[in-house]
């Protein structure tokens, strides 16, 4: 029985230790294994710290590529802008050129006892006065066509405000002109009328842009400066694009203040609100303004 026990007593014994030997053994295969584990979580973690470092250099390469081509873009639509300005300066300067090419350019020249207009100078597009504007109305006048709207304006406009308005002479052609001067060189003597009448080639009448203006009474000369007419054209005319060609104190004739002449309304605006005459301009300024003479 004792032998027995002791046998059991043993076996017991080695068991106990066989069990003891495996969960050592397994101890350290865990052991190994999370060790394992630990050296494939470090090394991933190595990896992936790489990537990302990589990742981060080429995002900044990226930005600053990104940088780059923002400012070579901005860079480009600057000069597309620039351009297009450009362009359209250009379009701008052509169609100035055209306006200039196209408007005869003695329409603003000082005639009188400066510049000369030939024989030969007829303004082109000549139309006929409306006869009711005209103070005799049997009498037929013209206008040039470029000025015929501006001057029906101004018309129009003094007889809404109760100004009775009439032309009594507008385009004179050279000879006509001639006519007229060798007519007041006759009765006044040629001294006296060269004072108040151009000769032929220097008048603004062979223009067709100028006209002499008369009240419904027919007050030409003598008188107009004091009637309401005078008044309203001194205060309005500018407008319409025409102004005074000979004040008091002019350097070439004596006053007429019934004497109007189309400048166009940006010269005429200026010299009304800069309280200068036409006559009293440099003729190289005057020329700057050809470019706006039709101008609505």
């Amino acid at each position: 029985m004792r032998q027995e026990n002791k046998t059991l007593m043993i076996l017991a014994t080695a068991i106990l230790l066989s069990g003891i030997g495996y969960s050592a053994y397994q101890n350290s295969l865990l052991t190994d294994e999370i060790v394992s584990i630990k050296k494939e979580f470090a090394d991933k973690k190595i990896e992936l710290e790489s990537l990302i470092s990589d990742l981060q250099k080429d995002l900044e390469t990226t930005k600053i590529e990104r940088d780059g081509w923002e400012e070579r873009y901005n860079t480009e639509v600057s000069k597309i802008a620039f351009l297009a300005a450009q362009v359209e300066s250009i379009k701008g300067t052509v169609g100035i050129l055209e306006k200039i090419k196209q408007t005869d350019t003695e329409l603003l020249k000082k005639y009188s006892k400066v510049y000369f207009l030939n024989e030969n100078y007829v303004p082109s597009g000549l139309v006929a006065i409306d006869a009711q504007y005209i103070f005799n109305p049997k009498k037929k006048l013209q206008m040039h066509s470029g000025v015929s709207e501006h001057l029906k304006n101004l018309l129009d406009a003094s007889r809404t405000e109760g100004i009775n308005l009439s032309i009594i002479s507008a385009f004179r052609s050279f000879y006509e002109q001639a006519g007229v001067k060798s007519a007041y060189s006759v009765t006044y003597g040629a001294g006296s009328s060269n004072q108040f009448s151009a000769d032929q080639g220097y008048s603004e009448h062979q223009l067709g842009t100028t006209v002499d203006f008369t009240s419904i009474n027919g007050e030409q000369f003598a008188g107009f400066d004091k009637l309401p007419a005078y008044e309203w054209l001194k205060n309005n005319a500018y407008k319409y694009g025409f102004i005074l060609s000979y004040p008091k104190g002019n350097s070439y004739y004596i006053y007429e203040p019934w004497h109007w002449r189309f400048v166009g309304k940006q010269l005429a605006s200026d010299l009304y609100a800069q309280g200068k005459n036409f006559y009293d301009m440099d003729q190289r300024e005057i020329d700057t303004y050809i470019q706006y003479f039709f101008d609505k």
